[in-house]
């Protein structure tokens, strides 16, 4: 059996400058046809959310923001789709299914390292589920600075050996310059 793969908040509403490589890399993980089953986590920001509560953000509350990303659309399943508010990280129903399906090693991936792709490595630690985190398929809507502050508290907290790459960097630590972006010369 293959480990399963947790696609975290890969949603239009955290699609950026920082973030905008992830769905095609993400795409081509799946596309390798390694992992199974796919997991995905929506990242929805509620009414009485501490987000509109305590930090008067109210993005992400309403579609489209709250959509998957279209590249990634064809792969969920509604069963295999967790929504969850806040940095509450392991949704009630997420840690349900993976003890029912007695999951020992999961691998994880998405947006945002330093927030959300973090708490949630850090609960499948906690529930003895070894996480691994795919450095090269993860990014923060914050930027380069937050990403690998991320990785700092993961590593201290999960361990090294459990960050490794996907082999899908291209050999760029930052997001990759979009097209439109780049200076004519």
């Amino acid at each position: 059996m293959s480990d399963p793969l947790i696609i975290i908040d890969v949603q239009a509403g955290f699609i950026n400058e920082f973030t905008h490589h992830i769905p095609q890399r993400v795409l081509r993980l799946i596309e390798r046809d390694e992992y199974r089953p796919i997991l995905f986590t929506q990242f929805i920001n509620t009414a009485d959310g501490p987000y509109q509560r305590f930090l008067d953000w109210h993005s992400c509350d309403t579609e489209p923001e709250t959509n998957i990303v279209a590249e990634l659309e064809p792969w969920v399943q509604p069963e295999r789709l967790f929504a969850k508010q806040g940095l509450c990280g392991m949704p009630d129903k997420l840690a349900t299914y993976l003890r029912e399906q007695f999951i020992e090693r999961i691998l994880l991936v998405g947006i945002d390292t330093d927030m959300c792709v973090l708490k949630l490595a850090m609960d499948c630690f906690d529930m003895g589920i070894e996480p691994i985190v795919l450095t090269d398929c993860c990014a923060s809507t914050a930027g380069l600075q937050a990403h690998l502050a991320g990785l700092a508290v993961l590593s201290r907290n999960i361990g090294a050996k459990r960050l490794r790459e996907a082999g899908l960097s291209e050999g760029s630590l930052a997001a990759p310059v979009e097209p439109s972006r780049e200076k004519i010369k």
